[in-house]
């Protein structure tokens, strides 16, 4: 096999980032994105290693039954949308797939353990999210590019009308490309660390229709900023807060610490789980609402709770897992490293009436062996932990404060089936696992996983 040979290909599987998988003759594993179990495909060899190859679609020969016509133009650019491509049945089917393999082969999981995925319905399939970061820049020709970056890379695929986000983030950022066009030097230069404008960041409260519109700016301010705030607050009555966020840093992280309010309020509000959460620019708040609730109600009757249980919730961020359950449990202690995100948890607390929490700042090892000393004995504890899921130490930590059940929420079926091994190798079994589509397009899935000691 070589670079550019085209070879015919049956697509029979799909990998777990969203690419379709076929073998040649010989038992090369070629991946390919953009294709669909059942394709039929001439595919143009891209990269060759010592048992696999990539490759890209010349052209489809025979179109599997799953595959619909995408209505992005830009998806395959923008590499977001991985199954825009796909029937939603088909896409669900595959996230199903992806969950069970991998607790089944890493963390040993019977198979019969994990239930049917949560779907969103066909109508919630796209206009989910409720934020969106959209990079400013300038192409080759000086022309203004607004979009997402490609996948694995820092050029903008422009497009003005992402189908995950709703109308409004549309027509706002249509009169912000207008502005920078206008004034296309204030555009910020990665290379060279010039110019101010780097993202438009926009938030809304799905329940309350508040919008916010951020700018994050090299600097806390820019020339002419008074027209374009004066004309976004004339032409939406939505934006109840404009922001400016100071990220002079030489970085590609979106966002800096320090906020600037230069219109109405600093944060906005939403309802989830029949709770009302503000929305800072830096404040966690999962991006789509009503798939989040029904994570959340997942959790809560793995949960299990009668009222009398200490419940802790490590990795609270803003604390919405943890209160959407304080009022059946006797106390709760939520644990974040985020001092920001402790200040909104508290907050939100205050804001619900809600008087049996309370929010550490700490690293979740150290609190939880910091809770274990003072004696505190959790009923249940709940996990939301990073991509790259919980340490050895803290679940052995865990396992150590005796809860009866452990919740288990993970955006990273990998690490889940790894640490479930884990878990096993502690005296807890795995009792049921469900998936969760928080993502529906993307190659995202995320899990809920009830842990019981044996």
């Amino acid at each position: 096999m070589n670079k550019n040979d085209i070879i015919r290909l049956h697509i029979v599987d799909m990998t777990a980032d969203g690419s379709g998988v076929g073998k040649c003759d010989d038992g090369t594993v070629v991946f390919v994105p953009d294709t669909a179990v059942g394709d039929v495909c001439d595919v143009r060899i891209l990269k060759v290693k010592k048992n696999l190859c990539y490759g890209k679609i010349e052209q489809i020969v025979e179109s599997s039954s799953d595959r619909v016509e995408p209505q992005c133009e830009v998806s395959t650019r923008c590499g977001g949308c991985v199954y825009r491509h796909l029937k939603y049945e088909a896409e669900l089917r595959i996230k199903q797939k992806k969950v069970y393999d991998a607790v089944t082969r890493i963390g040993k999981v019977d198979g019969a353990k994990v239930k049917t995925i949560i779907g969103a319905d066909d109508v919630r399939i796209d206009r989910y999210r409720n934020k969106a970061q959209i990079p400013v820049g300038l192409n080759k020709n000086g022309e203004v590019e607004m979009g997402f970056y490609s996948k694995h890379s820092h050029r903008i695929a422009p497009c003005s009308d992402c189908l995950l986000s709703p109308d409004i983030f549309t027509r706002i950022s249509a009169t912000f490309k207008e502005f920078v066009t206008k004034y296309p030097y204030l555009i910020y230069n990665e290379e060279k660390h010039s110019g101010k404008i780097r993202h438009l960041y926009l938030r809304i409260g799905e329940c309350t229709n508040e919008v916010m519109v951020c700018v994050v700016v090299n600097g806390k301010s820019f020339e002419h900023q008074e027209e374009l705030f004066n004309s976004i607050i004339e032409k939406y009555s939505e934006v109840k807060s404009i922001v400016i966020n100071v990220n002079k840093s030489k970085t590609n992280v979106i966002l800096g610490y320090e906020n600037i309010v230069v219109f109405g309020k600093e944060a906005i509000t939403d309802v989830l789980c029949d709770l009302t959460f503000e929305l800072s620019p830096l404040a966690f708040y999962q991006v789509n609402r009503v798939q989040a609730q029904r994570l959340y109600e997942k959790a809560r009757e793995y949960a299990h709770l009668h009222g009398d249980e200490v419940l802790m919730d490590l990795y609270c961020g803003t604390g919405t897992i943890g209160l959407s359950m304080a009022k059946e449990c006797k106390e709760l202690i939520g644990v974040e490293i985020i001092d920001k995100a402790i200040e909104n948890a508290n907050k939100n607390a205050k804001n619900n009436g809600i008087e049996n929490a309370r929010f550490i700042c700490s690293d979740a090892e150290e609190a939880a062996l910091k809770l274990k000393r003072e004696g505190i004995t959790p009923d249940v504890i709940v996990v939301d932990p990073p991509r790259k899921g919980l340490t050895e130490k803290l679940i052995d930590t865990i396992a150590q404060m005796n809860p009866t059940r452990v919740v288990y929420v993970s955006c990273d079926p990998a690490t889940l089936g790894r640490d479930l091994k884990q878990f096993e190798e502690n005296d807890y079994s795995v009792k049921e696992i469900t998936p969760v589509d928080l993502f529906p397009r993307t190659a995202h899935v995320e899990s809920v996983c009830l842990l019981e000691k044996e």
